[in-house]
């Protein structure tokens, strides 16, 4: 199988493109600058320039003849939300979605990749409190949930051209390499880490090798099409998970973060740590797919026991 990868220099874009070359895939990367895609990535990953994905299309000799796509670009959400903020999140997912819709829309049907498996967020559902929300749950009212609901619409939009779409609605990532955890981890290791805003929110977490797993299981899978919660069977609290991180790092971790000082330091941004969503993975369950670590304390172990 042949897979172009878009963002595939970030935290879940290098760990999919090296499981993809051990299974035998051949991986092509999509890289605003694709020297520093090179020095970055595998040497085997064919790497092309797609210069700026929220004016420009892709490529088209670098989609064309690929048997599936994973795209994955987007702005980082943890930072303030300052109105430029706020557009360059919204466009760089929304905007080079469709962008790498209207490129794949321009392959004629014999080289046209039949899979593309969008990156999503579970963002899509807004502040849900403890109530469970599976796939079938509707969209928020807030910033990030109309983001998410226009990102997907853009992604779905090449189902109508015969194109199989996947939209992974992915949560908290665990790694040591980015996302939340690693923004954690300084604080933890001090004995200065607890509960934040109270820690009763959920954190819909899961585990880098299952975000992986779960995305190259969707490409190969002809029953995979729409919204797939792309998290752990099990989503913990902000104090539980606060607990396990201290238990596994053997260090106190109850010094609470208060709401305030979040929203004093992020904003508006604040407001999805201390609201959070309780989300699973109802559709890749019923696929079938067998989490790697479905518990957070041995995912939490694995991810701090593997080297940098």
């Amino acid at each position: 199988m042949r897979v172009v990868v878009t963002g595939a220099t970030g935290m879940i874009g290098r760990s999919l493109a090296s499981a993809l070359l051990a299974r035998g895939e051949e991986v092509v990367a999509l890289s605003r600058d694709a020297e520093r895609g090179r020095h970055a990535l595998d040497d085997r990953v064919q790497v092309h320039a797609w210069g700026n994905p929220v004016a420009e299309p892709p490529p088209s000799d670098a989609l064309a003849g690929a048997d599936a796509v994973v795209h994955l670009i987007g702005e980082p959400v943890a930072q303030r939300w300052t109105g430029e903020a706020k557009e360059a999140i919204r466009e760089s997912r929304v905007a080079s979605t469709r962008l790498l819709v209207q490129g794949l829309m321009s392959l004629s049907d014999d080289v046209r990749p039949a899979v593309l498996v969008s990156q999503s967020a579970t963002g899509y559902y807004g502040p849900r409190g403890s109530e469970s929300v599976d796939e079938s749950a509707p969209a928020g009212s807030d910033f990030l949930a109309g983001v998410v609901v226009g990102w997907e619409r853009e992604a779905l939009a090449a189902s109508a051209h015969g194109v199989r779409v996947v939209v992974t609605r992915t949560g908290v990532v665990l790694s040591r390499e980015g996302g939340a955890l690693a923004k954690m981890l300084p604080f933890f290791r001090l004995g200065i880490g607890g509960p934040v805003a109270g820690g009763r929110q959920y954190v819909p977490w899961v585990h880098l090798d299952d975000v992986v797993g779960a995305m190259a299981f969707c490409l190969g899978n002809h029953d995979a099409t729409g919204p797939v919660n792309l998290t752990a069977p099990a989503p913990a609290t902000n104090t539980e998970l606060s607990k396990t991180l201290g238990r596994v790092l053997k260090r106190p971790a109850f010094l609470p973060v208060p709401a305030l000082a979040l929203k004093a330091l992020y904003g508006e941004m604040a407001q999805i740590v201390v609201t959070g969503q309780r989300a699973v993975p109802a559709r890749l369950e019923e696929l079938g797919y067998h989490f790697r670590y479905p518990g957070l304390e041995p995912a939490l172990r694995d991810v701090l026991d593997r080297p940098s």
